[in-house]
């Protein structure tokens, strides 16, 4: 998603656009489905889950953005950076029922369509169709950290920064340079040369020209 829906309507368009890119979905199967789904907002800089809680919620954000971080001694590295049409939760407490070991907070004032433990499980029950969406949802993740995880193995600092900002332009606009630093695994210091060496007419530029 582009830009935030104009209006709950369009965000429920865009929500079954969304998930019927995993499997076809009739709007009477949409429908169904709408039982299920909670809308949650929240305010800037809200932790939507601490550490120790039980998360309760698989969340689509609908629009906002959001940040998964784990506390590690005095520092906080950044796991994710959600915005439109991504999925955020902290994943083992909401498979396993455990305690959540990760904090996700906003960025900005957020809009979530939730499903909660108990309401996805009964809709499971309920339909065939809602638990391949499921499955295909959670397949999906699990390759996008695959992916996230072998980049951080073979692509060094430079590549890892021009990947991200030439495929997220938007995100060096909405997201404090820190959070982006630390989700990349590069030093501040760094990744504010690199991004010094993007801007126009200046020599040794990063692009991948």
């Amino acid at each position: 998603m582009s830009k935030p829906p104009t209006s709950y309507k369009a965000a429920l368009e865009y929500l079954h656009g969304y998930l019927s890119r995993y499997t076809a979905l009739s709007k009477q199967e949409f429908d169904q489905f709408l039982p299920y789904i909670e809308i949650r907002e929240f305010e800037k800089r809200t932790k939507v889950i601490d550490m120790g809680e039980v998360e309760r919620y698989l969340n689509i954000v609908a629009w906002g953005l959001v940040r998964k971080y784990l506390p590690v001694r005095n520092r906080e590295i950044t796991i994710q950076l959600a915005s439109e049409g991504h999925i955020v939760h902290s994943d083992l407490s909401f498979h396993f029922r455990t305690a959540s070991s990760c904090v996700i907070e906003t960025i900005e004032p957020t809009v979530f369509f939730s499903v909660s433990y108990e309401n996805l499980q009964e809709a499971y029950d309920l339909f065939p169709k809602a638990e391949r969406l499921g499955r295909l949802l959670m397949s999906d993740l699990f390759v996008k950290k695959d992916n996230r995880f072998f980049d951080q193995l073979r692509k060094d600092t430079r590549e890892r920064f021009l990947d991200y900002v030439l495929s997220h332009p938007q995100m060096l606009q909405r997201v404090p340079q820190k959070y982006i630093a630390s989700y990349l695994n590069i030093k501040p210091e760094t990744f504010s040369r690199l991004k010094h060496l993007m801007r126009p007419g200046r020599k040794g530029t990063a692009s991948r020209e």
